[in-house]
């Protein structure tokens, strides 16, 4: 650039020292071939002397490669044939080196495919991701790995899907098996209370050795041979003892949630697995309609429900996660809100003792095998407290008719006793003492009838009943001992009294019946004491606690006797009217038969009779119900001649009429009951004894007179005297006020008919 760009001719001048330097380069180079020419003269004539030399030998050299390639064909052959098997070789290896490659993807494809076909979906699963991250990348040219990469999402929402259908076959497993395991845990956890019950009395078997030591080795014995027992049973059945895990198998659920979580749907499964148990919890807890019919529909309803928390709990302590305690809390809460609002309804249907009885043993065993696994049992034993006293209702109502059996087989007859073995079998069950029949020699009769040792037999049984249900409560023995005396007060007040107040007011029942209801309130009163203790044994409460009740047996049985001593005394005064009402007065008589009248001397015969059966009775009651007849028959046969209808009566009918009064006086002084002080029951006639002594006077009055004085006009003319007597002396005669009830309807009758007949005969004094 700078030879053209220089000022002008500069390029010339550039061409002129060029072509100056080729000459001085040109002379250089003839220079040293001139030097080395000789040497190259003799090289050619070195070469121009082996020229001939060359020829010979490329003769032989042409004779040698035509002599050496006849000879090198076979070797070419084999050498091609060598570098064929060379490139063979190095093919098989490179085939071998990518097979070594693949043969493991193959073979976990193939592991893959049997784990699938064996239905172990987790290692199915665990294989599938070893495939993915290890295997296919190393491969990943070939097309069977694309296809095998395709088909492995397939393969995923497969074993999901298959996964699911086991999980739902379990959850239908575990709905139908839900009350065997029920069943079972239920009768584990009572074979474990009842061996824990068992060495609790085996520890406590020395307790009150000084008080009852023969008793206490009663009962070491047998609670030694129960011990024994129940270990020997324990050993029988050790082997048979099943879990849930024996009888429903949990691995589907297992695989489901850890296929679930390694598919990272864990979270989907929980809430579908939480969903469907809470709709078999609400199935589950749906009672059938005829459950309170049998104990098998409870046993059956308990089961199942068990069954059910059985199988959850176990899930929640062998999954993490799945269940949660808040979640089966909540469900517990819930499933006990249903439980006790279905037993409270379907138990008040039961009329069977018997049945609601066991039914507070299944309530008790649900509750216990509950509470073994965590759940909150309160409110269950809460409502037993509601079922006992239905129970009690229904044993009053099948005690009712138990009391209206006995007493409708009872002879009302005093107990024979043929020799000291038959008293002694009577004694035993009815706590009898009376030291002066036991000095009277056989054969002798026991003062009650029957139906005492009877009622007090079942009112032990009642009690017996009662405990029953007050077992396994987890209630102390004073809460105990208050609801057995509070059951047997119920017993005794409402049951056993209405029985005996209905019986007292049937038809049938005679005045010799009724003395015996007497005798046996008595001596059912005077057993009381022996319940109380009865109790006290039972309980081991003593009855000196400040807290511990009283039973009310002995008002019962005196408003009974009251009642009893009531009717005694109105059939009393039905049976006097009865004869009253066949008496046949003839007013009109002229002349007295002489002797008391026929029915007066019937009814007086059996006045008798029925005061000697009062012997056994108290004797306020035997001297009551005497007085009581005796005013009855008083005040009847005043009415008889204060009689509306009757108009005249003459004076043989006055003397008759004195005869049967005579005759009433007679059997009150010859003391049918004793225990009267002095003419006590002779004043219980002091009023027609008056009405007697004034017809009389009047009589001797009005004798002289002439026989005109018709019966008509005595009868008005006589009887305002004999009232006006009548009123006087009843104001003086007091004595008997407590035992008149009607003195003042009586007192006002009199004074009625005094002025009525007053009235009559001052008009016929007109006339």
């Amino acid at each position: 650039r700078s030879v053209y760009d220089d000022q002008p001719n500069a390029h010339q001048r550039f061409m002129e020292k060029l072509d100056a330097c080729i000459r001085n380069h040109d002379r250089e180079i003839e220079k040293m071939c001139n030097f080395h020419h000789q040497g190259f003269v003799d090289a050619i004539t070195e070469l121009l002397k082996v020229r001939a030399d060359a020829e010979k030998l490329k003769v032989q050299v042409t004779d040698t490669n035509r002599r050496l390639q006849d000879a090198g064909k076979e070797v070419i052959a084999q050498t091609e044939e060598i570098i064929q098997c060379r490139v063979q070789q190095r093919n098989i290896t490179t085939v071998v080196e990518k097979l070594q490659l693949c043969l493991p993807v193959l073979e976990m494809y193939s592991k893959l495919k049997e784990q699938m076909n064996v239905k172990r979906y987790y290692s199915a699963l665990k294989t599938m991701e070893q495939l993915e991250n290890v295997y296919l990348p190393r491969v990943s040219q070939y097309r069977f790995c694309q296809i095998m990469m395709e088909n492995l999402p397939k393969l995923r929402e497969e074993i999901k899907e298959i996964s699911m259908s086991d999980l739902k076959d379990f959850l239908e497993s575990i709905r139908k098996h839900s009350d065997r395991i029920g069943e079972t845990a239920m009768k584990q956890a009572q074979q474990q209370k009842t061996f824990s019950t068992t060495l609790q009395k085996q520890n406590n078997v020395n307790y009150g050795r000084n008080m009852h030591l023969g008793r206490s080795r009663i009962l070491e014995s047998k609670n030694e041979m129960t011990l024994k027992r129940t270990f020997e049973e324990d050993d029988e059945h050790e082997e048979e003892v099943l879990t849930a895990q024996d009888l429903v198998d949990f691995s589907p659920v297992y695989r489901c949630l850890h296929i679930y979580s390694v598919l990272g749907d864990g979270e989907i499964f929980e809430n579908y697995y939480r969903k469907q148990r809470r709709k078999q919890a609400r199935l589950v807890l749906q009672p059938q309609s005829s459950m309170h019919e049998t104990v098998e529909g409870y046993r059956r309803y308990f089961s199942q429900i068990v069954g059910f928390f059985v199988v959850e709990d176990h899930i929640l302590h062998v999954t993490q996660g799945l269940v949660t305690r808040t979640y089966t809390d909540e469900l517990w809460n819930m499933a006990l809100s249903k439980i006790v609002a279905v037993l409270r309804t379907h138990s008040s249907y039961c009329s069977d003792p018997d049945l609601v009885l066991e039914l507070k043993n299944l309530i008790v065993v649900f509750a216990d095998t509950l509470q073994g696994y965590g759940f909150p049992v309160n409110r269950l034993f809460d409502l037993l407290f509601e079922i006992r006293d239905q129970y009690n209702e229904t044993l009053l109502k099948k005690w009712s008719g138990l009391f209206r059996d006995i007493f409708e087989e009872d002879n009302y007859s005093p107990i024979p006793v043929a020799n000291e073995e038959e008293y002694k079998i009577v004694i035993s069950k009815f706590p009898f003492q009376d030291p002066e029949l036991d000095k009277q020699s056989f054969p002798k009769k026991l003062p009650m009838s029957q139906s005492v040792p009877q009622i007090y037999i079942q009112v032990k049984e009642f009690i017996y009943a009662s405990l029953k249900f007050s077992e396994s409560l987890h209630r102390s023995s004073t809460e105990i001992d208050d609801m057995l005396r509070k059951s047997t007060n119920l017993l005794l007040t409402r049951t056993l009294s209405s029985c005996l107040q209905n019986l007292i007011k049937k038809p049938h029942i005679g005045l010799t019946e009724l003395v015996q209801i007497i005798i046996n309130t008595t001596h059912l009163e005077q057993a009381c004491k022996y319940l109380e203790d009865f109790i006290s044994n039972i309980t081991n409460i003593s009855q000196v606690t400040v807290h511990t009740a009283r039973l009310y047996g002995l008002s019962t049985f005196k408003d009974a006797r009251h009642a009893a001593e009531g009717e005694i005394y109105t059939k009393l005064n039905q049976k006097i009217d009865e004869f009253i009402q066949i008496a046949d007065y003839d007013w009109t008589m002229s002349e007295s038969d002489g002797r008391a009248s026929g029915y007066l001397m019937d009814l007086i015969n059996f006045l008798r009779s029925t005061f000697q059966v009062f012997t056994h009775l108290p004797g306020k009651v035997a001297q009551t119900a005497c007085m009581s007849a005796c005013q009855h028959l008083s005040t009847s046969l005043m009415q008889m001649l204060l009689d509306g209808e009757l108009k005249q009566i003459s004076m043989g009918a006055i003397q008759q009429f004195n005869l049967d009064v005579i005759q009433c006086e007679l059997f009150a002084s010859s003391e049918p009951v004793p225990g009267f002080q002095g003419d006590t029951l002779q004043l219980a006639f002091i009023d027609l004894r008056q009405v007697r002594h004034d017809l009389l006077v009047f009589i001797l009055l009005i004798s002289p007179f002439d026989q005109c004085c018709s019966s008509i006009t005595f009868w008005f003319l006589a009887f305002p005297f004999c009232f006006s007597r009548m009123k006087d002396s009843s104001k003086k005669n007091n004595i008997f006020a407590q035992f008149r009830k009607n003195d003042r309807d009586k007192q006002k009758l009199i004074e009625t008919v005094v002025k009525q007949l007053r009235g009559l005969v001052n008009g016929m004094a007109q006339h």
